[in-house]
């Protein structure tokens, strides 16, 4: 990037506490999506919030197809925004991809995670003979071939399904975001989750780990969550919401909010 990373993915401080929290997006929306959460966090933290590369906020010509091929690209951009922000140490919030990559930069850089807290997280969404990740191969390529098809109607498809919950507003929120990015750039970032299977990585993980699940997650089976409890290296706990969707944040922010300071307090 020839720009400054900070600027690059439009990276915000919020609040003024001594402590740092990062609240990291997931695929198909932006740090937007944070933005009925974040008021609870400001008065104790300094939230730090930021745009992956692929989001629609960010210019496209910073996406490099070459680099962006793997999750460790992504890793790279979490600690290089952190090492320019000089954070000693944060807790860290991520969503769905970005709490892999949580788990990944906190391998790389354990003692500048103090917990880790993973929202509708999965090392790998393909089904394996002893894993239940929620898809078959073919049905992933039948989601591959549907955006390659027609971008704008298969979010109008998958947005209400994401989203799960009866939240009109959510869903537009959702599409919202969805739409704004580049469909070239959507596709292969979701071939590349897809296709990520990291299940080999958990047992290096030894950042203490809340793992966030909700009730019903088409994108996620509540299986996936149980595995990962199993297979994490370090201390790990599951907070089961009572709530649905896999964006919780969006379709239900006040009941996520208090979820999270009950497992940051812990």
């Amino acid at each position: 990037m020839g720009t400054s990373i900070l600027d690059a993915l439009n990276v915000r401080v919020e609040g003024s506490g001594e402590k740092y929290l990062v609240l990291a997006h997931g695929f198909g929306t932006d740090q937007s999506a944070w933005q009925r959460v974040l008021p609870y966090f400001t008065r104790n933290y300094s939230v730090i919030l930021y745009d992956l590369v692929c989001a629609g906020s960010v210019n496209p010509d910073h996406f490099d197809y070459r680099r962006y091929t793997t999750l460790d690209a992504y890793v790279d951009d979490l600690l290089n925004i952190l090492d320019a922000l000089r954070v000693p140490r944060c807790a860290y919030v991520g969503h769905s991809i970005s709490a892999m990559i949580g788990m990944l930069a906190s391998i790389r850089r354990p003692d500048l995670f103090s917990k880790l807290i993973l929202i509708g997280a999965s090392p790998r969404f393909l089904n394996d003979k002893d894993y239940h990740g929620g898809f078959e191969q073919g049905e992933i390529e039948q989601v591959f071939s549907a955006m390659e098809a027609n971008y704008e109607a298969w979010v109008n498809g998958f947005a209400p399904l994401a989203v799960g919950a009866d939240v009109p507003t959510a869903v537009r929120e959702f599409s919202r975001t969805l739409f704004n990015m580049r469909p070239d750039i959507s596709l292969f970032v979701s071939r590349t989750v897809f296709n990520s299977d990291l299940r080999g990585i958990l047992g290096l993980v030894n950042v203490p780990c809340c793992i966030m699940q909700t009730a019903r997650d088409m994108s996620v089976p509540a299986t996936v969550a149980t595995y990962m409890k199993e297979h994490i290296g370090g201390a790990s706990t599951i907070q089961w919401l009572d709530t649905e969707g896999h964006l919780p944040h969006l379709s239900a922010p006040s009941y996520l909010a208090r979820q999270l300071e009950i497992a940051l307090s812990q």
